[in-house]
């Protein structure tokens, strides 16, 4: 049942599927499986995890989706170490909460929720991210909470690591409502 998940498994889900809590915590104390976050398991003998904050969120929230700093990380664009997970969910979706990794949810609504998915393969997990076209159009839009000189740098350092399309941004600029603020900042740039 692991290796038909990529080697990890929820509690819940194999609960679900006939297994009891009693033999699930004999696997784990017989050292067959271990623990990745709270009620996520992995089987042992598996090579270590490449980004186990980013696989904990990514099974916990499979709906949920890499924005703001995480995913700047995620492609390469900022200097900043993210101190949390960020997660954006859509607007009616309960914000998600674990004890570790420290997690950040922003809501969505719409195509601001919508637009931008790529879907990545990370350990084996499917983890769903914002495009960087459309993670900097919502750095825009939240740049009081994670601050103007990390935007900053950011869209510097897309513009000299990435293809640099502006009708990109803008284009995901609108959709995030943010064209009026995010403009002067492009023509800058060019």
């Amino acid at each position: 049942m692991f290796r038909q998940r990529g080697g990890q498994l929820r509690l819940t889900e194999a609960l679900a599927r006939g297994f009891s809590r009693y033999q699930f915590y004999q696997l784990r104390d017989e050292g067959l499986i271990e623990p990745v976050s709270r009620g996520i398991y992995r089987l042992a003998d598996l090579p270590s995890i490449e980004n186990p904050d980013l696989v904990a969120a990514a099974t916990r929230f499979p709906n949920a989706v890499l924005c703001l700093i995480s995913a700047l990380a995620w492609h390469d664009i900022t200097t900043q170490i993210p101190h949390q997970v960020h997660l954006a969910v859509e607007r009616d979706a309960r914000l998600p909460v674990l004890d570790y990794p420290p997690v950040a949810g922003y809501r969505f609504s719409g195509r601001a929720f919508s637009e931008g998915i790529e879907q990545v393969d990370v350990d084996a997990i499917t983890l769903n991210v914002y495009n960087p076209e459309k993670t900097l159009a919502d750095c825009f839009k939240f740049r009081n909470r994670i601050g103007m000189d990390v935007v900053l740098e950011a869209l510097d350092l897309y513009r000299t690591r990435k293809n640099f399309r502006p009708g990109k941004l803008m284009e995901y600029a609108r959709i995030c409502r943010v064209a009026n603020v995010m403009a002067p900042y492009l023509e800058a740039k060019l």
